[in-house]
């Protein structure tokens, strides 16, 4: 049985990833700090532990070795040294999820594929994201450490909206308010739902034909952004949202902590070739489209009141996002 230790594991991404090891029958740990919105399998050991803390990971673990340690938890270099220190020869194989925002930005040419530049100029997220990638292919050059990298892009769950504004846009959208949507809304955007990605992952777990390799994990669905916001509308009840078209610099000027996202990634046609990780998982597919993951996420949200939470600050931005583009036009 292949065991498996999932740092982080109640994520939108990795919860997915949980629950998929347990199916395929791996022996699955979780370490965190029990913080996590989601639920985990029964048959799950759970680790209690703060994974920046080295000596209590190392105390609450008691020296047990794993045939994978997944990493969702890690966002810098210094987040990698310390798993470094705490993992290497303790483990077949290291993967490490990083981000396909990573990918040269603006792409020069689609499909994306792993031989596209990491080079991202607009996003220190992505940039970090790259350093601890040339810090992890360092270390196995350097000391052995059997690193897999992943680099997923805009994946989703039930919970999670893949919007500007999550659940506010929501809420203007069932008020009849301008929803803002960056650019012209005709960008392709590839969306995947993390069931989906679980099943690339969870292939690649265990392969030794996956170290030293990264691979991109995303779906072939590739909607416009006024798709999705369309679907999200339907799905809510809403027969003709009053969508308003922003351009992202515009955004990015008025409201700067979007920015980074819209100009860094969102602002662009991202579309991916993943014919490398099908190869290897020829199981992968997709089999949730997002006017089927819209339908999940308004379902989840209107049975649980708690999860529709409006952010006045980021309401008012767009309000203000609005008359600007109205006043302009």
């Amino acid at each position: 049985m292949t065991s498996v230790l999932y740092l982080g594991g109640t994520g939108t991404i990795s919860a997915a990833c949980v629950r998929r090891s347990i199916e395929r029958g791996h022996d699955v740990t979780v370490v965190n700090r029990g913080s996590g919105r989601r639920g985990l399998p029964d048959d799950v050991t759970v680790v209690s532990a703060d994974i920046r803390d080295r000596a209590a990971l190392r105390t609450a673990l008691r020296g047990r070795e794993f045939d994978a340690v997944a990493d969702f938890l890690s966002f810098t270099r210094d987040h990698v040294a310390g798993n470094l220190g705490a993992f290497a020869g303790r483990t077949g194989q290291y993967i490490f999820i990083s981000s396909a925002s990573a990918y040269q930005k603006p792409p020069a040419q689609l499909p994306i594929t792993e031989q596209t530049p990491l080079e991202n100029p607009f996003w220190q997220y992505s940039r970090d994201k790259i350093a601890c990638e040339e810090m992890l292919f360092d270390a196995q050059r350097d000391i052995g450490v059997p690193v897999t990298i992943v680099r997923p892009s805009h994946t989703y769950d039930e919970r999670s909206i893949p919007t500007m504004g999550g659940w506010t846009d929501i809420a203007r959208m069932r008020e009849g308010r301008p929803v803002i949507v960056h650019g012209d809304g005709t960008s392709l955007w590839t969306i995947t739902h993390s069931d989906d990605f679980a099943v690339a992952f969870t292939g690649l777990v265990g392969r030794s034909e996956a170290i030293g390799e990264a691979y991109t994990i995303t779906g072939s669905h590739a909607p416009t952004w006024n798709q999705i916001y369309g679907w999200l509308a339907d799905a809510a009840g809403v027969e003709a949202p009053d969508l308003v078209h922003v351009a992202s610099d515009t955004i990015a000027a008025l409201a700067p902590e979007l920015g980074p996202t819209l100009l860094g990634d969102k602002a662009h046609s991202i579309v991916f070739d993943t014919s490398k990780v099908q190869a290897l998982v020829p199981e992968f597919a997709t089999t949730i489209t997002f006017d089927e993951g819209a339908r999940r996420i308004l379902s989840y949200h209107d049975a649980h009141p708690d999860a529709q939470v409006v952010d006045p600050e980021r309401d008012a931005q767009f309000d203000r996002l609005a008359a600007h583009a109205r006043a302009a036009a």
